[in-house]
């Protein structure tokens, strides 16, 4: 007994590896993809933290861009340089880590863009050494595979009399950088070092491996079993055979992007065909590999980007793309410029997903198929959802449907035993006055909806009672909650939390305090892009002051206010410097923020606080404050010197009034 004890004592003392589950099943969560490409400002982790509140309850989990640091100023972080250096083209580490906790205190996690196929250098082997937990971590020539560049590598490795890797590259190669070689012991080492801080020290959730074809799947299981992730996506851009190959090579310790699923949606909508949504090619088609399916319609790599790079996008019917989208099993990731462009639409669609109960292992049956529609009843855990896209379909038994949401070329029906009470008008921020629609989703005949507007519970003694179909006006900040009344017992309630704001055209900002330069700009009306702000100094060597003292081209976008409007409505912008340096730049541009291609002011002398439009320096504020949009004399308005309204000041300083420059002491 006394030596079984022993055994079983050294048994639970040796080191337990978990293995990674790839992507949980039965998961109902959405994803979103925080960004598209050059998407800089949009997706600034600043700019994404401040959305938190419409993304709560919606997207369960966000895919950012790649946030470590890389050589080039003007960077999406597909050429990455740095592991632990999180200052990027789209914030700062400091804005990153509070994005990411703003994010997770409201139930939403953070997938991390993971580059590791292939690493930038100075020259061809200027690896940087960096510093993590107290361990220097560094790639070394002989971490790139022998064969990278097609022998250009090779070739210039025998010239400078270095040494690379005796391993070719497991999968594809790519000309642009090194390819590394992942049976390195060093690789390995770094790769999993730089998770344990993506996940640890920046409080990322999960992993989405970039070019997943270019090394072997058992690699990407083995890392996330060191980084304990339960989240995990791959990039492999194939045919459905070789995606599932690669889910398999990994141990069923990722998942995989749908690019099937992808292509049957843009088959069906660019060929005017919607029966090609009836296909078996795609993993969500397939039980044994619907868990693992991240589903999507559009991406970074398929988007429209210009006229001379259209790419591979859906030319029309966005909405209807992501109704099918949001219907299906698997995991559904919004591409965010769909959602920026339709967040309300997309976010009643997630709710009547939740509504049904909808998961990644959903089961589906296709409903009615022809070039003209189609339709596809997926089965969740409280009821079926009924998806229709396409034209010229019929209504389905309203006995057995209840239609929930309807736009062009698409609708939702939940089935009638689904027992919900439906608000078709999602939670969120909104800039005027809406109507929500209150369905009832019951197979009883007499059942109602009763609703509260204060936050309270509704009964069958508080609230307004109507009949299902009725839609109500809301106006104010509230929280609707609207239940289903049946002999006088109330079910399944739904909430919605609605805010009213300007438009964020309207929306003025205060810069933090603690800034050691400032300099003010009035933007032609013509500039309707966020500003940007390249200040420089010169001196030997050149100085940045843009952005974190390390800008290139086109500079600053994170630390650019919009504080007031001129006359002719263009906004005026004020750029603070909140880093170490104490003297002044001595040069300043701006630009309206088309990564340095579309309108710029003239190189101009850097005044501090001075005042600018597009090519001269206003040395008297009061020239350019007099252009304020100012309402009548009689509301006696008084303005900051940026042109903010405000209340009669109690601070001392300079205000507009009247028209006038008064002094408050």
């Amino acid at each position: 007994m006394k030596q079984l004890s022993t055994l079983f004592l050294f048994l639970i003392s040796l080191p337990i590896t978990i293995m990674a589950q790839g992507w949980p099943s039965a998961y109902d969560g959405v994803m979103l993809q925080g960004f598209y490409w050059d998407s800089f400002s949009q997706s600034a982790w600043t700019k994404l933290e401040k959305q938190t509140g419409d993304f709560k309850g919606y997207f369960d989990l966000v895919w950012v861009p790649q946030s470590g640091k890389c050589l080039n100023s003007r960077s999406m972080g597909y050429d990455p340089y740095y592991y632990f250096d999180q200052n990027s083209s789209f914030g700062t580490q400091q804005e990153l880590k509070s994005m990411i906790g703003t994010f997770k205190a409201n139930g939403i996690g953070t997938i991390a863009d993971v580059v590791i196929n292939h690493h930038n250098t100075e020259g061809w082997w200027g690896f940087p050494a960096e510093i993590y937990n107290g361990v220097t971590y560094q790639l070394k020539t002989t971490d790139i595979v022998a064969n990278d560049c097609n022998g250009k590598t090779k070739t210039q490795a025998d010239k400078d009399g270095v040494s690379l890797s005796s391993n070719r590259d497991e999968g594809e190669g790519w000309d642009g950088m090194r390819d590394l070689d992942h049976k390195s012991a060093n690789v390995q080492n770094i790769v999993k070092a730089y998770q344990q801080f993506l996940v640890d020290d920046m409080g990322y959730t999960g992993f989405r491996y970039d070019m997943v074809k270019g090394f072997a799947g058992s690699h990407v299981g083995d890392y996330n079993d060191a980084a304990g992730v339960k989240f995990s996506v791959g990039e492999c851009w194939d045919s459905n055979p070789t995606i599932q190959n690669w889910i398999n090579a990994t141990g069923k310790r990722s998942a995989a992007f749908d690019f099937q699923f992808r292509y049957n949606v843009r088959d069906a909508i660019n060929q005017n065909n919607w029966s090609k949504l009836n296909s078996t090619n795609n993993l969500v088609h397939d039980a044994g590999y619907r868990q693992y399916a991240v589903t999507f319609v559009e991406n970074h790599d398929t988007e429209y980007r210009s006229a001379t790079d259209s790419q591979d996008p859906i030319r029309r019917d966005t909405l209807a793309a992501n109704a099918y989208l949001l219907a299906m099993p698997g995991t559904p990731c919004v591409f965010y410029k769909h959602y920026l462009a339709y967040p309300n639409e997309i976010k009643a669609m997630i709710d009547a997903r939740k509504a049904a109960g909808i998961t990644n292992t959903s089961s589906y049956s296709n409903f009615r198929s022809a070039a003209s529609y189609f339709g596809n009843t997926v089965t969740g855990s409280k009821g079926k959802l009924l998806v229709m896209v396409g034209a010229n379909y019929s209504e389905p038994a309203a006995n057995r449907y209840v239609k929930i949401l309807s736009g062009h070329h698409y609708a939702y029906y939940l089935s009638s035993d689904t027992e919900v009470a439906f608000a078709d008008k999602p939670s969120g921020t909104y800039t005027e006055t809406i109507k929500t629609k209150l369905t009832a989703v019951s197979a009883k005949s007499n059942a109602k909806l009763v609703y509260t507007t204060d936050g309270s519970v509704p009964s069958a003694t508080n609230g307004n009672v109507v009949p299902g179909g009725t839609s109500i006006t809301i106006s104010d900040n509230c929280t609707l909650k609207v239940g289903l009344l049946v002999n006088g017992s109330v079910t399944s309630t739904t909430t919605r939390n609605y805010t009213f704001a300007k438009p964020e055209d309207e929306t003025f900002e205060t810069p933090p305090a603690g800034y050691t330069f400032s300099a003010n700009f009035i933007a032609p009306a013509t500039w309707s892009a966020d500003i940007e702000v390249h200040a420089w100094a010169w001196i030997e060597g050149g100085d940045n002051y843009t952005p974190d003292n390390n800008a290139h081209w086109p500079g600053d976008k994170n630390h650019v206010y919009r504080v007031g409007k001129s006359k002719d409505g263009g906004y005026i912008w004020k750029w603070c410097y909140y880093g170490t340096k104490t003297v002044p730049p001595s040069q300043i541009i701006f630009n309206n923020g088309s990564g340095g291609t579309g309108n710029q002011t003239a190189d101009m002398v850097f005044s501090d606080k001075g005042w600018y439009n597009m090519s001269t320096t206003q040395s008297d504020p009061t020239l350019d404050i007099k252009g304020l949009t100012q309402t009548s004399v009689a509301d006696n308005a008084w303005y900051t010197l940026t042109g903010v309204k405000v209340s009669r000041p109690t601070q001392k300083g300079i205000y507009i009034h009247h028209g006038k420059k008064v002094i408050v002491k």
